[in-house]
């Protein structure tokens, strides 16, 4: 964006010499208004996207063992899907880098709404390939879901950065609490519309997709990103942008944050992908295991304000830590009592509630590990990590799941929480806004 393009209500910056770091503006008065608006655009579009996320996760390893004969193919559903966001992360961050956040985030929607359409195409033709393709590409919906958060960041202040980041986080609750619970009526539907079982509920993800994506590019104006971008530097200041990896082989703490996030959501991943395979096979009904779904979807973001209070007013750090102790608390608990459906869902729960506190206090770290017009690739990096570490586990938790069954995948698990727990040990304890990138 150049200088003439700077939007409505922002100060303009003195250019220094190149290569230097101008002085950060001063917003306007429409900076603040133009924050409050765009997280309540990511708010209605983040509700519309998480619809399609509980059934992704949940029908996509029925439909996986289903279509394959299998289950030890079950995990794959997981597998695809972290796979597609972690492909779609680095080009929707180049993309939003170039183009803003508005256009990022459309486009990711609408290629999973293509994704949610390839999926019941497969479940009709019973192709187990074209499944994974579809849900490959329905992991777009998680990657916009992914780029969303930091979408939150682009204009707030350090001392509330992990708020609006986790309000966002927070109304996926919503949709994505709803979606498992319209299995149901999706069969219904489904049965109305001649689509094969358990495919019903892609339907829904469809429209739901399509809507997010009218809602991103309709009320993202002015786009947050290059908003920022023009807020903070001139074009005759302005680095050149650095790349993701570069940054990570310079900045230890993005290291360490970029690691936290992706170790965390792999160990829920690995459990939380053969949940539903576990309880079936232990005679738990459809709905059984969408209320348990839906219930661990409520812990991963319903608290997420309360952890991202947490994160500004008592740390990262401490945050990050409280959400690796209640991981370790689920893995033992599944570990211990995998025959028992309570103990299950008690579980399962404490496997959210973990993964929100780890992921909205190490989102916060990642975002502020950077200069502003270096964002997005220390961003993208970090999803494509977050995710290939999740297709990881899930591929992994499926053999793991026949060799040595839910308990030992829980205790197995655990490992990857003490990785975590250990590096946050050696970090050095600075106050948040210490590290704050201009």
């Amino acid at each position: 964006m150049s200088t003439h393009e700077r939007p409505e209500g922002l100060k303009p910056v003195q250019p220094t010499r190149p290569g230097s770091l101008a002085p950060q503006a001063q917003p306007g008065p429409e900076i603040p208004r133009l924050q409050r608006r765009v997280v309540s655009v990511l708010v209605g579009g983040q509700i519309l996207g998480g619809i399609g996320m509980g059934a992704t996760l949940s029908l996509g390893s029925l439909l996986a063992a289903q279509l394959s004969g299998s289950n030890a193919w079950s995990g794959m559903a997981a597998t695809m899907s972290t796979l597609g966001a972690a492909f779609a992360a680095v080009p929707l961050a180049r993309l939003a880098q170039a183009r803003g956040r508005r256009v990022s985030l459309s486009t990711g929607a609408l290629i999973a709404g293509a994704g949610a359409v390839t999926a019941i195409t497969a479940a009709s033709l019973g192709v187990f390939p074209l499944l994974l393709l579809g849900l490959m590409l329905l992991g777009a919906g998680s990657a916009v879901n992914l780029q969303a958060r930091f979408a939150a960041t682009d204009l707030s202040r350090p001392g509330s950065r992990g708020r609006d980041l986790s309000i966002v986080v927070w109304s996926t609750t919503i949709g994505a609490v709803l979606g498992p619970n319209l299995f149901g009526p999706g069969e219904i539907v489904g049965a109305a519309l001649g689509l094969p079982p358990l495919t019903g509920a892609f339907a829904f993800s469809v429209a739901a997709q399509l809507a997010a994506a009218v809602v991103y590019a309709t009320g993202l104006r002015p786009d947050p990103l290059l908003t920022a971008m023009a807020s903070r530097v001139t074009d005759l200041a302005a680095p050149k942008p650095k790349s993701g990896l570069r940054i990570l082989r310079s900045n230890p703490r993005a290291r360490y944050a970029v690691a936290a996030v992706a170790l965390s959501h792999a160990t829920m991943v690995a459990l939380m992908s053969m949940t539903p395979v576990h309880l079936r096979d232990h005679g738990a009904s459809l709905t059984v295991v969408g209320l348990t779904i839906s219930l661990h979807i409520a812990g991963m973001y319903a608290l997420s304000p309360v952890f991202g209070w947490m994160a500004d007013k008592v740390g990262r750090l401490p945050t990050i830590l409280l959400g690796q102790a209640m991981l370790l608390v689920s893995l033992v608990l599944a570990g211990l009592a995998p025959d028992s459906g309570t103990a299950v869902t008690t579980s399962l729960i404490l496997l959210g509630l973990g993964w929100s506190a780890s992921v909205v206090a190490g989102s916060a770290l990642v975002a502020e590990s950077a200069h502003v017009q270096d964002r997005p690739a220390i961003q993208g990096v970090s999803d494509l990590s977050m995710n290939a570490a999740g297709a990881t586990g899930g591929a992994l938790a499926g053999p793991v799941l026949a060799a040595v069954g839910y308990s030992g995948l829980g205790f197995l698990s655990i490992a990857l929480v003490a990785t975590v727990i250990i590096w946050t040990a050696l970090q050095p304890r600075r106050p948040a806004q210490d590290q704050e990138q201009p």
